[in-house]
């Protein structure tokens, strides 16, 4: 067993290092790995065969339809009208433009599902902005980047539908109302955050807005912000399931960009053309993670890793941490899909022998493999908000770094405060 581990892990780790594409790193490594006990036929065969039956989930297909909604909220003039919402409220305030950076950022990634959409549409809009009023353009991106993946957190996301699927079915329900309360406190986190930097900086109040630019901004918005209510209304109140939810969401942005009058068929054809696209490599991603986590399980790898684990320990807190530091880790060179279907099925037996709620535990995973996705090497909403941004990571590192310390605060108070997650669930049980 010792001997597959550490092919499967070498290796993996190998082709990474040498820029193979990491859907591509985990399935030759699954391949390589089983040829140590069955024979080739077998090897490619099982693998592609729990491929297949991976992407069999009913679950799975809310995934292409919310990355369609994004894009065409990204298209369709919904990111504007979010944003110039979050300017008319505080957008006269020192350095007002930042904070509607994390603001418009948290309602467009917790409409779209998606960090990569919240950055490029709320950095591409805001950037050009920040710059024409002398804002750093470096913190600028930093601050996009980070607030971005509140979306993930802040329902509905993919990435909780997929630990859902990881985890054996726990509630999607449950863990969209576990999200609010951790991706707020984010969100507020990073705004005190960005306060000191203003006053620091002493940047001018903008132009305050009057209460007509505030109530016209808001009816404008409006209809943007009721999808959230329609979507995840639907889902807790059991009308319909994540994936209805999805093709609804669809269907309701495709119908409101349209009343904006801001979509083209050459737009259309892009967005639709962008979608698949995304959806090609979240699928393949997805396809191999699941092959990767039948491999362990083939192997006993979560058993022995469990073993390990409440070998070093028996306080529930200290492995909370030890598992907190590895997905830190891990969130630096995987990307969040595969990590969170790899690493799920090893840690959650674990936390759930020590009465952790898998709920609760979702969530905790989801906001480390957040930080991940803003940091390099593979840092995907990182390298999106630096090139809208048009500026470079090393540049933007050290903005960053604060940010890094808030996000690192925040996810601790929510791993060692379960109430912070499972309070709003409790409420409808």
């Amino acid at each position: 067993m010792i001997v597959e581990i550490l092919i499967l892990v070498v290796s993996f780790l190998i082709l990474l290092s040498i820029g193979v594409p990491v859907a591509w790193s985990i399935g030759i490594s699954c391949v390589l790995t089983l040829l140590a006990s069955l024979d080739s036929m077998a090897a490619f065969t099982t693998v592609a065969q729990r491929m297949a039956t991976g992407l069999d989930s009913f679950s799975l297909l809310a995934i292409p339809f919310f990355i369609l909604a994004g894009q065409i909220m990204n298209q369709g003039g919904i990111a504007t009208r979010l944003i110039n919402f979050a300017k008319s409220l505080i957008g006269g305030l020192p350095g007002g433009l930042i904070y509607v950076n994390v603001i418009a950022a948290m309602l467009f990634g917790a409409i779209s599902g998606s960090a990569v959409a919240a950055a490029s549409a709320i950095g591409g809009i805001l950037g050009p902005r920040m710059e024409e009023e002398n804002y750093s353009k470096e913190f600028g991106a930093a601050i996009n980047v980070t607030a971005s993946t509140t979306g993930l957190v802040i329902p509905p996301s993919n990435v909780l539908i997929v630990y859902s699927l990881a985890s054996g079915g726990v509630s999607i329900a449950a863990l969209f109302l576990a999200g609010y309360i951790p991706g707020i406190l984010m969100g507020l986190a990073l705004m005190l955050t960005a306060a000191f930097w203003i006053k620091k900086k002493k940047y001018p109040a903008g132009e305050k807005s009057s209460l007509k630019t505030v109530a016209w901004s808001f009816l404008d918005a409006l209809p943007s912000l009721f999808l959230l209510v329609v979507v995840i209304g639907g889902i807790v109140s059991g009308i319909f399931t994540a994936t209805e939810a999805s093709a609804i969401a669809v269907l309701y942005t495709f119908v409101l960009a349209l009343i904006y009058k801001e979509l083209s068929r050459k737009k259309l054809y892009h967005i639709f053309l962008s979608s698949v696209g995304t959806t090609a490599i979240v699928m393949l991603l997805i396809a191999t993670s699941m092959s990767m986590s039948w491999v362990m399980s083939f192997e006993n790898i979560p058993q022995s890793v469990s073993e390990v684990l409440l070998g070093l320990s028996d306080n529930k807190f200290v492995i909370l941490l030890i598992i907190n530091l590895l997905l830190l880790f891990v969130g630096t060179f995987m990307d969040m899909t595969p990590a969170i279907l790899i690493f799920t099925p090893i840690f959650l037996p674990v936390m759930q022998s020590l009465g952790v709620d898998p709920v609760h535990f979702g969530i905790i995973m989801v906001m480390n493999l957040c930080v991940g996705l803003c940091t390099p090497p593979v840092g995907s909403v990182l390298f999106i908000g630096v090139s809208v941004a048009k500026t470079t990571i090393q540049k933007v590192i050290k903005p960053l770094l604060p940010l890094y310390v808030v996000m690192a605060i925040v996810l601790l108070l929510v791993t060692f405060i379960p109430e912070i997650s499972t309070w709003l669930p409790s409420l409808f049980e």
